[in-house]
C-alpha cells in the first residue's frame, strides 16, 4: 500500500491519499476494511475512491462525497490504471469548500500517480 498522509489542508480539512493492487470487487473490499483498520481513517469523514478493474470494469465510492469517486476514476482511465484502488481520504474541516473538494480532490490523486511512477 501506498499512502501520503498530508497531501494538503484547506480551511481546517485535510486529505491523505492510498492505494494499491487488487484483484476483483472481494480485493477492493478487503483493501478499504484495512484501510480502515487504522482508527484515523475508520474515523474521516469521506474515504471516496475508484478503480478500473480488468474483469469487472470500473467501480467507484463516493463515502458521502458527491462526484468525488467519478473524479478519481476519470484521472484512473486517463492514466490507464488497471486493477488498482486509489482512495483519496478528507477529514471535514468545519468549512464547506464548495467546487474546490474536486480540485483536492484532482491534487490528491496527481500526488498519488507521481508517487507511484517513483516507486
Amino acid at each position: 500500500m501506498l499512502q501520503i498522509l498530508d497531501v494538503l489542508r484547506d480551511r481546517g480539512s485535510r486529505y491523505a491519499v492510498s492505494g494499491g493492487v487488487v484483484q476483483g470487487r472481494e480485493g477492493v473490499g478487503t483493501f478499504l476494511a484495512e484501510l480502515k483498520r487504522a482508527k484515523k481513517f475508520a474515523k474521516a469523514t469521506h474515504n471516496t475512491w475508484a478503480c478500473v478493474l480488468s474483469e469487472e470494469g470500473a467501480l467507484k465510492g463516493d463515502d458521502g462525497e458527491a462526484g468525488a469517486g467519478a473524479v478519481i476514476l476519470k484521472m484512473l482511465e486517463r492514466a490507464e490504471l488497471r486493477n488498482h484502488l486509489v482512495v483519496v481520504t478528507r477529514w471535514y474541516g468545519g468549512v464547506h469548500l464548495g467546487g474546490d473538494r474536486f480540485a483536492h480532490v484532482v491534487t490528491s490523486v496527481r500526488a498519488y500517480l507521481e508517487a507511484l511512477e517513483k516507486a
